[in-house]
């Protein structure tokens, strides 16, 4: 097809040397480079890795926890007041040295909010001061719960919260892929659009060159007029203005793609683009149904709607009757001796509920409870709103990929019929059939044909990987997009 849409190789400034051209990257290649190696794809993947390593500190928070704890020793010298026989007291000085170590092993209850455990302990006590004195104290076996009634389940609660955020971790991750290929097409786009101006503007140049000398000799010999030679030579200055504005914005357009791809400076880079296009249909259908079950936002909005109920709960039930059970039994002993401690093992049992209930707060509850609730309408607007949104966008997003491709068919028509039209115009031009006006009003059509082609293949693939990116799906291969 065109000779001058079909790029194999990179466009340099006329009369410069070029070595071998390397290898030639097509826009798949270039998006698969750039997912893998950009910077951005990088940062996506240490935000996807840290929101992956705080999952796992989380869930590992519900493992049973094994601690140790001690003291060895505490050491306490001090005069202190000493009661005598006769009632009368006396101050006399004592030296104290305490040492204690507690091994304990707690399991969290996600379904009730409570914490059970399982303890051992052993304790020594040494004083000295009108008499010595040592004591062991030795706990074996002790197991026990610790249970909030009437109050939020916290750990429920953040357990869910904690889902949500990791299932939107993932999907940004995706998002952030899909992100990427976008900037990475553009960049591409870019270049070949800078390359195609460099081709057409370089003959542009040579055209205008050789039309310049061909009208040099026409008015020598008063074929054509003043007017008209100065006209040609205005053609060539801007021809050679414009080739020079088209290797500048190849350079810089080459230098972007160079870093969206992550390459050194300078590095050989070679773009091939073909104007095949996918031959696939996006169903707005199938694109909404996707976008609603794989966007990140329906994640986030969800996580959202969770907090805003969790607010409501807290609000009502921290600031009203609630309370708190401690219950716990085992076996403990107390002797001078330190394998005597361990003999004859008594019960060790406790139980404690504490209550709590607010009198009189002025108030204070519920008003709370009342901004928790219209925080959580204020929510639930913001969801809807969310949700529409985003139906559009995955509706209208489908919608202008089929227009895209409608227009690439368009402009490759009309940039075929442009560079013909041109290539007549020319001939007719240097055989004396038609003037001036007409040549370079043909040439004009032709440059602008040119881009508007270029300008139609960049739109489809910019509106194929938008679409991508809004429902996470992939529509040429019909299959959910993966990391």
């Amino acid at each position: 097809m065109k000779a001058h849409l079909i790029g194999t190789a990179l466009w340099l400034a006329a009369g410069v040397a070029q070595a071998q051209s390397p290898a030639e990257l097509t826009l798949q290649q270039a998006v698969a480079r750039a997912q893998r190696e950009s910077f951005a794809a990088r940062a996506a993947a240490s935000s996807r890795d840290a929101a992956t390593q705080r999952d796992r500190s989380f869930r590992a928070g519900f493992l049973p926890q094994i601690s140790l704890t001690g003291d060895v020793p505490v050491y306490n010298r001090s005069i202190i007041p000493v009661l005598q026989p006769d009632g009368s007291t006396e101050f006399r000085a004592q030296q104290q040295s305490q040492a204690g170590l507690n091994a304990r092993v707690s399991q969290r209850l996600p379904w009730t909010g409570g914490d059970l455990f399982l303890q051992s302990s052993l304790a020594r006590l040494d004083i000295s001061g009108q008499q010595r004195t040592r004591n062991w104290q030795s706990t074996p076996f002790l197991i026990g719960l610790v249970q909030p009634l009437l109050r939020p389940n916290v750990q429920a609660w953040d357990t869910r919260e904690q889902g949500l955020q990791f299932e939107a971790a993932e999907r940004q991750y995706l998002e952030a892929r899909e992100d990427v290929a976008v900037n990475t097409a553009n960049a591409f786009f870019d270049l070949y659009a800078a390359r195609t101006t460099l081709r057409n503007a370089t003959n542009n140049a040579a055209v205008n060159d050789t039309l310049y000398t061909l009208n040099q000799g026409r008015y020598e010999v008063g074929k054509i007029g003043e007017n008209d030679l100065l006209q040609s030579e205005l053609a060539l200055l801007r021809s050679r203005n414009a080739l020079n504005a088209a290797r500048l914005e190849h350079d810089r357009a080459l230098a972007a793609l160079r870093l969206q791809l992550n390459m050194p400076v300078g590095a050989a880079l070679s773009i091939a683009v073909v104007d095949q296009v996918p031959s696939f249909e996006a169903d707005t259908a199938v694109a909404v149904e996707q976008a609603l079950r794989n966007r990140a936002q329906m994640t986030l909005l969800e996580l959202n709607e969770v907090q805003a109920r969790r607010r409501v709960t807290e609000a009502r039930l921290n600031n009203g009757f609630g309370a708190s059970l401690q219950a716990s039994v085992g076996y403990n002993q107390s002797s001078p001796e330190f394998d005597a401690a361990f003999r004859d093992l008594r019960n060790a049992q406790r139980l404690s509920l504490a209550l709590s209930t607010p009198l009189i707060n002025w108030g204070q509850r519920n008003g709370q409870i009342e901004a928790a609730r219209a925080d959580e309408r204020r929510v639930d607007a913001n969801r809807r709103l969310g949700r529409e949104q985003l139906i559009q966008d995955a509706h209208f997003a489908a919608l202008q990929l089929q227009q895209a491709r409608g227009q690439l068919e368009l402009s490759a028509k009309a940039d075929t019929v442009a560079n013909k039209r041109f290539d007549v115009a020319k001939n007719r031009y240097v055989i004396g059939r038609i003037g001036m006006d007409n040549l370079y009003l043909a040439q004009q059509e032709k440059d602008q044909a040119i881009q508007a082609y270029v300008q139609a293949l960049r739109g489809y693939w910019s509106a194929y990987y938008r679409l991508r990116r809004v429902t996470l799906y992939d529509f040429e291969q019909g299959a959910v997009l993966r990391p």
